[in-house]
């Protein structure tokens, strides 16, 4: 009886290791970071000075956005939180949504893209409300926090898996230009994959004037250019993937005021989710738990 006990307390301990690194990673004190002043003194001739809200659209508010996409007239939405993790295809024009894969229940949905007929999304471990003498799930959860994490992909037709990969680290924003993945680990680089193999090919530090902008999350490629949420803010930095560096940004805090108000708590309800429609050149933002969708009209000077 007294080795069980002992064991319990060995594996709560590991557990709790593990809880309190993943959550110093993903929501440690450094979780707001500013735009440093030499950034916003050297942005480019391009850089973002103002949009316009075109047109909105119903958004579920129960769901956590961490990826979102527009494909052939519709959104694929990438949700998070343990156990309630999903894929989702949903009219644009109502919110409605008409087809959902439930994410393993272990897991949780992150950074989600599309590449020649197949969705890709970020499915990472992260513990949940497993009890910590649940072996499995605390062994897991170290396995997946320290050597690896898995990723999905999908027939877009019918959302059902066709096959899984694993990638080092922590998987949060996800997008592709025309030859690679582009992903955000939740640190100041970002990451790229080779699309078939899912091999790292290499990586690439983001730099708001000299200062590496940390927490880079939801990704999406609009016109050359990478298009960034960062963790708890309420703007979209502007990346140049040749260089990293952030040449605008576009501060998207009046969106909230559009809304009813949100409530912060259990979970923050923040910016998080583009989407671009290259075809009709619209963009697409919305947030985690917003009843809104937003099309805006970025200007530039």
């Amino acid at each position: 009886m007294r080795s069980k006990r002992t064991w319990i307390v060995v594996i709560g301990f590991l557990a709790l290791a593990v809880t309190a690194a993943i959550v110093s990673r993903r929501f440690g004190p450094a979780t707001n970071p500013k735009p440093s002043v030499t950034g916003l003194e050297t942005k480019a001739a391009g850089s973002v000075d103002g949009y316009e809200v075109v047109r909105e659209y119903p958004h579920d508010k129960d769901a956590y956005t961490q990826g979102l996409i527009y494909l052939d007239g519709f959104l694929y939405e990438s949700t998070g939180i343990t156990g309630r993790s999903s894929l989702r295809k949903v009219r644009l024009e109502t919110g409605e949504v008409i087809q959902e894969h439930a994410v393993d229940r272990g897991d949780y949905g992150e950074g989600l893209t599309e590449w020649r007929g197949k969705l890709i999304q970020l499915t990472p471990r992260r513990r949940g409300s497993a009890p910590p003498w649940d072996v499995r799930s605390t062994f897991e959860s170290i396995k997946r926090h320290f050597f690896y994490n898995v990723g999905v992909t999908y027939d877009i037709a019918s959302l059902e898996p066709r096959s899984s990969f694993k990638y080092k680290g922590e998987g949060w924003g996800l997008t592709h230009d025309d030859r690679r993945l582009i992903m955000g680990d939740g640190s100041s680089y970002l990451r790229f994959l080779d699309p078939e193999t899912f091999a790292e090919l290499g990586r690439l530090e983001v730099f708001d004037g000299e200062d590496p902008l940390e927490h880079v999350n939801e990704l999406e490629f609009v016109d050359g250019r990478i298009y960034a949420n960062v963790l708890q803010q309420d703007r979209i930095a502007i990346i140049q993937p040749n260089s990293g560096q952030v040449t605008g940004w576009i501060d998207l805090a009046e969106l909230k005021s559009r809304m009813p108000p949100l409530p912060p708590k259990p979970l923050p309800p923040v910016l998080n989710g583009i989407a671009y429609d290259a075809a009709g050149r619209r963009l697409f933002v919305t947030g985690k738990l917003w009843p809104r969708v937003f099309e805006i009209r970025v200007r530039t000077r």
